[in-house]
């Protein structure tokens, strides 16, 4: 394994850990960085890039669940989480909290539309036209979230999600299914649209992910992991420890944002993005063939 494969290891696991749960699409930022540019397939082979693409995205997932690992006990009831019981035996009241019933609710539809249609959306929609698609399109929808929050909607918190918002929020996530969409930026837009505040509706978003995430990303890697080469394992672990990394501080600093932000600055990010994309690919013809 030479150097440079080394670095552009590193560089994928950087792009992977900024961009898998920003608003901003990691499959797009994935076919500009990797597939346009750094091209590591030429080096890994298809099967082998896909899988190591699996693997960093696993680092991505990881430190979702580490950033919101006392939510994840909380609502599990472990350790110390676990429900206090009276003196005869009777479990003492809580105050209303998210609980595993919310994310549930909120997995189902992307769970059905993923099993049923996952690989006709990895057949058909993974092309360059495609992402650029649901790049702008959901930069439209971040932008009309942004501007029908403003209109003096009363926010609420995570913890006062009710189980219909959970559902319409999971409904968006499944549509985020379309390459590009960007399940963060989707998912953040109807919360705002459902009445939580950015902050709220991001902390749902990663907590609701992370579980099917992980079983997505946890079934793929076992259907590829024969692809694995024992001389490309530096190549994967530093790609998966500088997504996880990179992930840990990206998703804090975004939470600590968002709320000031918005998705606005985003949204437009996103549609300069497809703008350059689109010079490339168009333009140039880089990236034809994706």
């Amino acid at each position: 394994m030479f150097l440079l494969e080394l670095i552009k290891g590193i560089i994928l696991g950087i792009v992977e850990g900024l961009t898998e749960f920003a608003p901003v699409s990691s499959t797009g930022h994935m076919i500009l960085v990797d597939d346009m540019w750094l091209k590591s397939s030429k080096f890994l082979g298809e099967q082998s890039t896909f899988t190591f693409k699996i693997v960093i995205q696993l680092g991505s997932v990881f430190a979702a669940a580490w950033v919101f690992r006392d939510r994840f006990l909380e609502i599990l009831h472990i350790g110390h989480y676990k429900p206090e019981t009276s003196a005869i035996g009777q479990l003492r009241s809580q105050p209303k909290r998210l609980n595993l019933m919310h994310v549930l609710v909120g997995m189902i539809p992307a769970g059905i539309l993923g099993f049923l249609f996952d690989d006709l959306i990895e057949k058909y929609l993974f092309s360059v036209p495609t992402v650029m698609i649901g790049l702008f399109l959901g930069a439209i929808y971040m932008i009309l979230a942004d501007k029908y929050s403003e209109k003096g909607q009363q926010p609420q918190t995570v913890d006062q999600i009710n189980y219909f918002q959970a559902f319409v929020i999971g409904i968006s996530q499944a549509i985020a299914m379309w390459p590009g969409f960007s399940r963060s930026g989707s998912t953040i837009s109807t919360g705002v649209l459902m009445k939580l505040n950015h902050k709220a509706a991001s902390d749902f978003t990663f907590i609701m992910s992370v579980p099917i995430m992980l079983a997505a990303s946890g079934l793929s890697l076992l259907k590829h992991y024969k692809y694995i080469h024992v001389a490309d394992i530096p190549f994967y672990v530093l790609g998966f420890l500088a997504a996880f990394i990179v992930g840990l501080i990206a998703i804090k600093t975004f939470l600590h944002l968002i709320n000031k932000v918005k998705l606005v600055p985003f949204a437009i990010y996103r549609i300069l993005l497809v703008v350059f994309i689109a010079i490339l690919y168009f333009g140039f013809g880089i990236g034809k063939g994706i």
